[in-house]
């Protein structure tokens, strides 16, 4: 695959889980080979926790921590924060002139959320949460990526951008790619309660997590609730465990299910061999994280650099989008 520029970022709302460590072992694989851009949305953290802002700051320090502990390198991307560079807000306002209001309502996740906030007590009925697909079209163009890393729930956001980019060359000139979409083939791992990841459900595991956290989270994991006893055929496809064994220790997936259904191996040998599977990968990202942090002012210095590098692209797009639209 040729060369390309690819963006993708993460919102500041806490300690990373592994859940994200596909996310990110994909980037560093992009990295390799294309012009990479990785930003912390901190803008975008507002459109739902708009009225608590007191973490976000030391959130983007401890997320960008573990970026680089994973691999991703500065000298490869630009890695940088999104409100570090105002160009940003700039295109994001150029583009709330001329979308459509029903383009974004028609948005497949908007009425959803929204009524899932509802629930939960909180009203996100703002300008800015119906905007965040335009706000998202502004990271994604102000950088004229070829290419974004997206899950299939988010293609609807992207074809927005997309849709936004052709107007706006109709409309003036052409300055805009339409970016395409490089679907992350990583795989969706569950909560230890078998629900989808997250913090808020407590459920997760994080991704510095010590050894005595993983070992009591895999041992909260839900198996197969219809084997009573050891030596009970099991049915591997309906337990968490499982599912974690064929990502980290994939190599032993087929015994490890022959020796379930045949009853050979007990749910507290299995969960116990995936500790060691999940502590094989995460005590070297602990070791590198700490060597990171020991480094007063790097992460600092790594955003600032960043945010220099990004803001040279932007101005550079900024200059097109003025010329082209005459202001």
């Amino acid at each position: 695959m040729a060369t390309q520029r690819i963006l993708s970022g993460m919102r500041p709302t806490g300690r990373l889980h592994i859940g994200h460590l596909s996310v990110l072992e994909n980037w560093v694989e992009m990295q390799r080979e294309n012009q990479c851009f990785f930003f912390a949305a901190d803008l975008h953290a507002l459109t739902t926790a708009f009225e608590h802002t007191e973490g976000i700051k030391e959130n983007i320090r401890e997320m960008v921590t573990d970026w680089l502990a994973v691999g991703l390198d500065p000298e490869k991307s630009v890695i940088f924060i999104q409100s570090d560079v105002p160009e940003t807000a700039e295109l994001h306002l150029l583009f709330s002139m001329i979308i459509p209001l029903g383009w974004l309502e028609r948005v497949p996740t908007y009425k959803d959320q929204v009524q899932q906030f509802k629930q939960q007590g909180r009203d996100i009925m703002t300008y800015g949460f119906l905007g965040y697909p335009v706000l998202m079209a502004a990271d994604i163009l102000l950088y004229r990526a070829d290419a974004v890393p997206v899950g299939e729930d988010q293609l609807p956001h992207l074809e927005l951008c997309r849709e936004l980019a052709r107007r706006f060359n109709h409309l003036y000139r052409p300055v805009f790619p339409e970016p395409q979409a490089r679907l992350s083939r990583v795989p969706v791992l569950p909560g230890v309660d078998g629900r989808k990841m997250s913090k808020s459900y407590a459920n997760d595991i994080g991704l510095m997590a010590e050894l005595d956290e993983i070992r009591r989270r895999v041992n909260a994991m839900v198996t197969d609730p219809a084997r009573i006893h050891k030596t009970d055929p099991g049915h591997p496809e309906v337990c968490v465990v499982h599912k974690y064994h064929g990502i980290y220790t994939g190599h032993r997936l087929a015994e490890i299910e022959e020796e379930c259904r045949a009853g050979r191996v007990g749910c507290v040998a299995c969960k116990r061999l995936l500790t060691e599977s999940l502590e094989a990968v995460l005590a070297p990202l602990r070791e590198r994280r700490l060597q990171i942090a020991a480094r007063e002012g790097y992460v600092e210095e790594v955003l600032a650099e960043g945010a220099r590098r990004a803001r040279a692209e932007a101005a550079r797009t900024m200059s097109l989008v003025r010329e082209a639209m005459q202001i």
